[in-house]
């Protein structure tokens, strides 16, 4: 008897583009993150309120609401471009895919920005002073030391946030992205069999949240290595 009921290879592509979208989301979203905090910590009065409004923003809206506003958004900002470059231009619709990864880029980066900016206020003092003394310049002392340092007291927050990354790639399916709950949503819709399909889809999630948990605690366990010596 075929548990999947003839929707396995769907299901396995399913995955796939959840993790496909989880991936491109969390590399994008980690360039909207570290300008985020490198923007609160600037001494510039207008980047430090340019990042914390982002962070605000992206905070106090529903990941939800981001999706659509950016497909939405999106939609109507291209229409608009390819209207007025060829007036008669029909309506463009822009792909689901890239709407997903750069709404959910923006959702990880509003969060990860508010961990890498307290990652950084917690570095040691010491340390960085020491890196001026020196004569190393700015960008050699943050290549060299602050960013090396600053992952030991961010990833446990970036770790969190990129467990809630995975699980809100289900949130793209409202776009018709055939991801992992889109494809549980349509195989429910013809063998008429919710109960297994979103079981299976919750069972693909945790999966897809053990890995990458034990992958995080590994990366903190290797961070951390120096530190452990030091203790010994």
């Amino acid at each position: 008897m075929d548990f999947f009921l003839g929707w396995g290879t769907q299901i396995a592509f399913g995955l796939l583009v959840t993790i496909e979208v989880a991936v491109l989301s969390l590399l994008l979203g980690f360039v909207w993150a570290m300008l985020g905090a490198l923007a609160q910590l600037s001494s510039n009065a207008f980047l430090r309120g340019l990042g914390r409004g982002f962070a605000v923003v992206v905070r106090g809206t529903p990941e939800l609401l981001i999706i659509l506003i950016v497909y939405f958004g999106g939609t109507v900002a291209l229409t608009a471009l390819m209207k007025t470059i060829r007036p008669d231009a029909a309506y463009v619709e822009i792909p689901a895919l890239p709407a997903g990864v750069f709404a959910l880029s923006l959702v990880f980066g509003g969060y990860a920005s508010e961990v890498l900016r307290g990652a950084f206020l917690a570095l040691p003092k010491g340390e960085v002073e020491a890196a001026q003394a020196f004569g190393m310049s700015s960008l050699t002392s943050f290549i060299h030391i602050r960013l090396p340092l600053m992952w030991r007291y961010a990833l446990p927050g970036l770790g969190n946030n990129w467990i809630s990354l995975i699980k809100d790639t289900s949130l793209i399916s409202i776009v018709g992205l055939e991801e992992i709950m889109r494809v549980s949503s349509m195989a429910t819709s013809v063998a008429g069999d919710p109960f297994r399909f979103y079981v299976i889809a919750a069972i693909a999630y945790l999966i897809l949240t053990i890995v990458n948990t034990s992958a995080v605690d590994a990366l903190e366990r290797w961070a951390a290595r120096g530190e452990r010596k030091l203790a010994q």
